[in-house]
Parts: C-alpha cells; structure tokens; sequence
C-alpha cells in the first residue's frame, strides 16, 4: 500500500465516485472519466485547476481547512469522511511503529467470562481477536483469539456462508478499519492492506473506494451450520484506554426464534463444558 500520497488518492477515489448530474452538471454521452474532471471539481470549488491537480499529485499535501471544506462539500462527504480528510492533510508527527502483542485488562477479561450466555469477544482497531467466550467460538470459529477477522471474512469460504448479508458487512468492515486506523503510522495496516490486496479482489475493489465509517452496532444475518438461520443484533462498545479496543456483543431480540437459537446453542456449550470438567475430574483421579 502506498502511504505517500494517502490525501491525493482520497480525493481522487472521492472525486470518481461523484455523478456529474448529482452536482449540477448534465452527463454527456460520452466521458472518459468516471465521476468528474478535475476541471469540473475545482470549478465548483472556487479554486484553479492547477492547485487542485497538485493536490492530487501529492505536490501540495497541507492545504488549508477551508480549501479542505469547499472540496468536501463538492465530494458530498458525510462527517466522518470530512474528519478523515482533514486528518490526511495534517503533518506527519510520529514515525511508523510495528505494533506489539495486545492483552485486555483483567477487568474486561472477568466480565467476558461473565457472559456465559451472550457471544461477545474483544478485538482490536485492527480486528485482531484478543479475548473471546466459548459462546462467540460456538458462532463462528473465528471468534477465537489470534484469528483477523478482516482476513477471515475475505478468505475464509466459511465466512462467507455463515454471513447471509456478507457483500454488506464487507463493505462494512474496510470502511470502519479506514476510520480506526491511520496508513501513515500503523505498519501492521500496511501489511494486512498489502496481503489482502494481493489474495481477494472484492477487498481490493473495496479498498480503492476509500469509503470511511467509523465501527457501530447493527444487525447481522446468519447462517449458522448448527442453528440455521438467525438474526442477531451486534455491539460494538469502546473500551476507555485500551488503544482501540472494542468488546463486541451479540444478542437477540426477547422472544424471537433466534434467541431460543442462542439458548439452544448455549445448552449445547455448557454440556460440553460439563464433559469436559468430568473428563478432567476422572483424569485426576486416575
């Protein structure tokens, strides 16, 4: 992944995503150019082409907020892709850092033990798995700590069948790594980014687009080889001063065919803790 033009390759990513009728400007019938010009960008932004284009080009990397905020509303960038803008014109201030082994705290490593009868794992801005529940592994196997649950969702078959809204949550899962991360500093995004560009072309389309939403609860639809089809609600709850961690949670709605699916399948967990427990208790014995 190139990280050193990140603000030139936003808006020009930006800028191809753009209809030419959604800004005023009737669509001829023949364009070379997906989304608009830059002639046609930095027309309705008040600025000359030639600024714009070094910009893009990465000659001009610090332009000024307001310049940043004429060209957002020309994008029609929502708030969060405004805020991941103006975060690509800032200086560069640290240099890159491999990231070192993350643990939870004990605290939150209690409480995950505690919920016994919801799925909830803890991973962090990279969606490394950290800490899980038998309950979240009985789910999906990826929920066990040490899998990237960004690389599973792309590469891992089994993924994608448990996932009913897969084209969803993929769109999903790229746009909110864009938000918690920052290409300039992070060499571990930098190497995920590089592997997966290389091993699923849906993740590589994805990627180009340089859509930005930071990670927020929903719905997710699944598959599940052991309880068929059911839905779930998911969580997403930031953890105060753990760099980005987040507990996530699944629960269903009261009194819905799925939440008798997570009580089926908690009886099913919990009788294999207790097979387990006897095993052991048999094994000492001996």
């Amino acid at each position: 992944m190139e990280k050193n033009n990140l603000l030139g390759e936003y808006l020009r990513a930006r800028r191809e995503l753009v209809k030419p009728e959604d800004v005023g400007i009737p669509r001829q019938q023949r364009r070379r150019v997906p989304g608009l010009r830059r002639e046609e960008l930095s027309m309705l932004a008040g600025i000359s082409t030639d600024y714009y284009l070094r910009l893009e080009q990465g000659k001009n990397r610090h332009p000024s907020a307001q310049v940043l905020n004429v060209i957002a509303k020309v994008l029609q960038l929502d708030a969060d892709a405004v805020a991941y803008l103006h975060r690509l014109a800032q200086p560069q201030s640290r240099k890159s850092t491999a990231t070192s082994p993350e643990r939870i705290g004990a605290g939150i490593a209690q409480l995950l033990s505690g919920l016994d009868r919801t799925p909830a794992f803890v991973q962090n801005r990279f969606m490394d798995v950290l800490a899980s529940n038998a309950l979240a592994r009985a789910l999906s196997p990826n929920f066990t700590p040490g899998v990237n649950l960004l690389k599973s969702v792309f590469t891992d078959p089994a993924e994608r069948e448990l996932y009913q809204d897969w084209n969803h949550l993929t769109q999903e899962v790229v746009a909110g790594l864009r938000a918690a991360t920052d290409p300039r500093y992070d060499s571990r995004l930098i190497n995920i980014v590089d592997d997966l560009s290389i091993h699923s072309e849906r993740f590589r389309r994805l990627w180009a687009r340089h859509d930005v939403r930071p990670k927020a609860g929903g719905k997710r639809r699944l598959n599940h080889p052991q309880l068929g089809g059911i839905e779930l609600r998911h969580e997403k709850l930031a953890i105060a001063g753990a760099n980005g961690q987040t507990l996530v949670i699944y629960h269903a709605e009261p009194g819905s065919p799925s939440e008798m699916s997570i009580a089926r399948l908690t009886g099913l967990v919990h009788d294999v803790a207790d097979a387990n427990r006897l095993r052991q208790v048999e094994h000492d014995r001996a």
